[in-house]
């Protein structure tokens, strides 16, 4: 898990995101479609302390879309990026299990097919995903499965998860309607499959 400060600006130099400004820094899991491309690849091989500054073309931000009315379609987002601290991740589930939606202990050509995160994570089956169904998800993501002890890592996260859960939608519920359909949803998609 890594802990973060970071302020993102336009080209123009107009700031859309601060977490100095919210005096709360961002902890997330690099890699694993949390993030946007251009963090998930710009921060890699980072040491506490380090400071970066990150461009990132709008093929590795939120491309022509945007987000909401905060970012514009095909922006090139700058960062001013700073690690605050590295710690432990929580155990990963299983995520065969979660896809092999018939249990036969085997995986379908239509079990793979379907965007993976996005269906794990609609419970509900309506093609949207609601506060409840985020923060459940998350939730199951950071307590460990095998019973054991949470580090302090994820203990602080789950102590800022609302806050999570609010960014989350601040950045992926581009209608405001209160749902992320799965238009609206970023997260890996599992396209390539």
């Amino acid at each position: 898990m890594l802990t973060m400060h970071y302020t993102g600006t336009l080209e123009n130099g107009h700031k859309f995101d601060s977490s100095y400004d919210r005096d709360q820094p961002f902890t997330f899991q690099l890699g694993v479609g949390q993030v946007i491309k251009g963090w998930d690849q710009g921060l890699v091989d980072m040491c506490v302390g380090e400071k970066r500054k990150l461009v990132i073309p709008s093929s590795l931000g939120y491309g022509d879309r945007g987000a909401g009315n905060v970012i514009p379609g095909g922006a090139t987002l700058f960062f001013d990026v700073e690690l605050i601290n590295i710690g432990d991740t929580p155990p990963t589930t299983n995520v065969f299990k979660e896809i092999d939606a018939d249990k036969d202990n085997m995986l379908s050509r239509e079990e793979v097919s379907i965007e993976i995160v996005f269906r794990a994570m609609d419970t509900d089956g309506d093609s949207e995903l609601s506060r409840e169904e985020v923060s459940d998800y998350l939730k199951k993501q950071m307590v460990p499965q095998d019973g054991s002890e949470m580090s302090e890592d994820v203990k602080q996260m789950l102590e800022s998860h609302d806050k999570l859960v609010e960014e989350i939608f601040q950045h992926e519920d581009k209608d405001k309607n209160g749902f992320i359909s799965h238009e609206e949803f970023s997260g890996p998609k599992h396209d390539e499959l």
